[in-house]
């Protein structure tokens, strides 16, 4: 059977499309229109605005879509990746253009100076058990910003279905044990996380949206940082 497709939710209108469709459809939502309009019609100071896919490396059904001022710094950036799928241990992390052979670029750039050269950057979070993240602008407006922060969150993956190992139900838990130590996926349904005989890493914890999920410390929220 074929893998089905990621799907998200569109944060203006409500409405879920494929990952693929995502793009297209921020840039024809009406609801996001109404927004930039309104936002428009303000007395904020113009900005150059982009608009950024970022996904997971190598788990690539965790992405998301953002619009990031052109006068902010990589650091904002990096604490926002940081907030919503990261952050564990406070681990060191960088930009790069080219990934771990590329040249790494400094959290004190504007994210103008560096999209105006390069369209695409790789963050690194966790220099032992590392987090890579492919992020690449797809567009970029002159206009008002949506929000008094930095960046706004426009879209984001559904939580993807992962299934018991011992069962095959929905798993909603995750033994770190069971990957670190045996080599298997350690998802876990909520019957079978009762009495899982696994807990020299501690109990299951449950499963949030995260690529970032059973890799050193990471127990989430996931949660937006604004």
């Amino acid at each position: 059977m074929a893998k089905k497709e990621s799907r998200g939710a569109c944060i203006f209108c409500g409405e879920a499309f494929a990952k693929r469709s995502m793009t297209k459809h921020l840039t024809g939502c009406k609801k996001h229109q109404e927004v930039i309009e309104t936002a428009n019609a303000g007395n904020a100071k113009e900005e150059t605005l982009y608009h950024l896919v970022i996904q997971d490396l190598y788990l690539k059904d965790f992405w998301l879509h953002l619009e990031i001022n052109g006068n902010a710094k990589l650091k904002k950036l990096d604490e926002y990746l940081r907030g919503i799928w990261l952050e564990c241990c406070g681990h060191l992390s960088q930009f790069s253009i080219g990934g771990w052979s590329g040249n790494e670029i400094a959290m004190s750039k504007s994210v103008q100076s560096i999209f105006e050269r390069s369209s695409e950057l790789v963050h690194i979070y966790d220099f032992g058990t590392s987090s890579e993240t492919l992020i690449k602008v797809v567009g970029k407006r002159t206009g008002k910003p949506l929000t008094k922060h930095p960046i706004m969150l426009m879209a984001r993956n559904e939580m993807p279905v992962s299934t018991c190992m011992e069962c095959e139900q929905t798993a909603r838990w995750l033994c770190e044990e069971c990957i670190s130590e045996h080599d298997e996926s350690g998802f876990l349904c909520d019957e079978h996380a009762k009495n899982h005989p696994h807990d020299d890493y501690g109990e299951p914890i449950e499963l949030v949206n995260s690529p970032r999920m059973g890799m050193c410390g990471y127990e989430g929220p996931a949660e937006p940082p604004y």
